[in-house]
């Protein structure tokens, strides 16, 4: 009992910071994970980094669209378990899993067979195809468990249980550490596999995240315990699966889209510019993982709060969470604003012009970290009520409207860079506006699923 009164009893303030400091702490750890192979990928050469930065686009696209349906069913469990409907939220844990376990054996035989085909495109040089190609080969063999351990992941924040999916990513986090020094040089025994072994570390750590995850479904005490029964594929809980996740999977494809969009008219302006694009962009990286704690524990209440027809407590868990993100984004932007020729420093010491005008980036993306803040939560706000199609057209709205106003300022009034720079505070005060328009017509409130 003591479990679910954070989620429909007691403080809001630390209903929403019990929920997403957890989250918070497994995002920092993934981005953790990905800095560690990075790293250790960087001690092979340029050639290797090459052949590993080719296939995370693809990656991240499939697996963008792969949240987007788990999100259709953590909806659903979240609103389901708000109303003590303990029967339904393990049957919704085990029909997502379904779908999602089906739709990721495909994809995976697709893209292992096609690696090579789609990789061929992307570059011709011959020793960075072959590595790009086993290492997206190798990936896509895990991609079944990555997507079982997103499935558990997000079953368990639905209903605020956060400390387990964190201490799985903390475990594999340290495993791979460890691991692809060693199977990339090679050990005792162990022969040097180079960025295929990157690879099969990848590979291991994504296997064993997925089968403890699936072992704590299929023997916890949490609501959504798992059976053989409830995985046995039901059309009618699928097509609502489908029908939520669908403008998610949509959301998240169209900002990995606007990255390539952007991308496309920084390089433009040279070598400079895209260096200094890319310095910025790994600060807002940093600087959406709280937003995304914020917004999935607006969500996870807001889901169990309406699903419980309390939306009274709703709308006051949305209301301080928005203050929550708005004050949180708010301070790390001034101690970034000011931090921001230390910085760029930190990334590039010995280029001058470089620090300088990804400086200047950082400064002016920094002043609308606030308004993210308030647009997650909006989001996070709009997904609990099962709203996805007016998340979705939301975020695909920014990226049109950051992408249009980045070629008017840059291209047609001859801006340069400078002019994509300030697309990024244009955009944002715009969205939040419409965003916090449509969040004052309440009409979220009423969204209660069937």
């Amino acid at each position: 009992m003591k479990k679910k009164n954070h989620l429909l009893e007691g403080s809001v303030l630390k209903s929403i910071f019990l929920i997403s400091t957890p989250i918070i702490l497994s995002n920092i750890l993934q981005t953790i994970y990905q800095f560690i192979d990075t790293f250790w990928v960087g001690r092979l050469g340029e050639d290797a980094v090459a052949a590993v930065s080719l296939g995370f686009p693809i990656m991240f696209f499939l697996h963008s669209i792969v949240i987007g349906f788990t999100t259709g069913g953590s909806i659903l469990i979240s609103q389901y378990n708000g109303r003590k409907d303990y029967e339904k939220t393990a049957l919704l844990a085990g029909q997502t899993l379904t779908f999602v376990g089906i739709s990721s054996i495909i994809l995976s035989v697709f893209g292992y067979f096609t690696a090579n085909f789609f990789l061929s495109y992307l570059t011709e040089a011959p020793y960075v195809l072959s590595e790009a190609t086993k290492y997206l080969q190798i990936s896509f063999l895990g991609m079944t468990a990555l997507f079982t351990y997103t499935v558990f992941q997000s079953s368990l924040q639905s209903i605020g249980e956060m400390k387990v999916p964190m201490a799985i990513v903390l475990f594999t986090v340290i495993l791979n550490f460890f691991l692809d020094p060693i199977l990339m040089f090679g050990w005792w025994k162990i022969p040097a596999m180079g960025v295929e072994g990157v690879a099969i570390a990848t590979f291991i750590t994504e296997s064993l995240s997925g089968i403890l995850g699936l072992m704590v479904l299929f023997f916890c005490k949490y609501n959504v315990k798992l059976s053989l029964k409830s995985m046995i594929p039901n059309p009618e809980w699928i097509k609502k699966i489908f029908k939520l996740g669908l403008p998610t999977s949509l959301e998240m494809s169209s900002r990995s889209f606007g990255m390539f969009l952007m991308m496309f008219i920084v390089s433009t302006f040279g070598t400079t510019a895209t260096a200094a694009y890319g310095i910025g962009t790994k600060i807002l990286g940093f600087i959406i993982i709280p937003a995304i704690g914020f917004s999935i524990a607006t969500s996870t209440l807001i889901g169990n709060n309406i699903g419980a027809r309390q939306h009274k407590r709703a709308e006051e868990i949305s209301i301080t969470a928005i203050k929550v993100g708005f004050f949180t984004l708010f301070t790390i932007g001034i101690l970034i604003f000011i931090s921001a020729e230390k910085i760029s420093t930190f990334f590039v010491p010995n280029e001058p012009e470089l620090i300088k005008i990804a400086s200047l980036f950082i400064k002016i993306i920094s002043t609308g970290f606030g308004l993210i803040g308030i647009q997650m939560v909006i989001g996070g706000t709009l997904k609990g009520a099962g709203k996805t199609k007016t998340s979705m057209f939301l975020t695909m709205g920014q990226t049109f409207t950051l992408f249009v106003s980045a070629y008017i300022l840059a291209v047609i009034f001859k801006l340069n860079e400078f002019g994509i720079w300030l697309a990024y505070p244009i955009a944002n005060i715009l969205i939040t506006c419409l965003e916090f328009y449509l969040y004052k017509q309440k009409s979220w409130l009423k969204k209660e699923i069937k």
